[in-house]
């Protein structure tokens, strides 16, 4: 497996708030950067995504794949991997939040391979900014939403 990049923010939004946002699929074209279309394919007994299909659009890179997604019970965590994608060979990802004061410091893990070979230093570099990227603009909407 490839390696990881992890990277971690302190929200002011309790645990269950941000997991809403994160769970809230359809609502991510609305605040995530260069999400064009994202569809839930299949739900769990839960009501929660299992499969979701998500199209991208930043500028020079877009994609479309699809993310298999597994909820922790105490829903402090989601993980996922790629089920199939255009650009991306392989994706492994996870929130994993924790209770921190009156807010939630949420840590991103990912891990991501393309089709296309890269650098491990140029990927890395992707990775790290989606991670940042991706952190700032969940604690701009849970935020905003508290």
């Amino acid at each position: 497996m490839a390696d990881e990049s992890t990277q971690s923010i302190v929200i002011d939004a309790p645990p269950e708030k941000i997991m809403a946002i994160i769970a809230d699929f359809p609502s991510y074209p609305d605040w995530a950067n260069g999400m064009k279309e994202v569809e839930v394919l299949g739900t769990g007994d839960d009501g929660r995504a299992e499969q979701v299909r998500f199209a991208i659009d930043q500028g020079p890179v877009k994609d479309e794949y699809v993310l298999r997604y597994d909820w922790a019970a105490d829903g402090l965590s989601v993980r996922w991997d790629l089920v199939k994608g255009t650009m991306q060979k392989s994706q492994h990802g996870s929130y994993v939040l924790e209770p921190a004061g009156a807010g939630t410091k949420v840590t991103y893990t990912l891990s991501v391979q393309l089709v296309i070979p890269m650098i491990g230093l140029f990927r890395r570099k992707a990775e790290k900014l989606i991670l940042d990227t991706a952190l700032k603009e969940l604690k701009k909407r849970a935020e905003k939403a508290a």
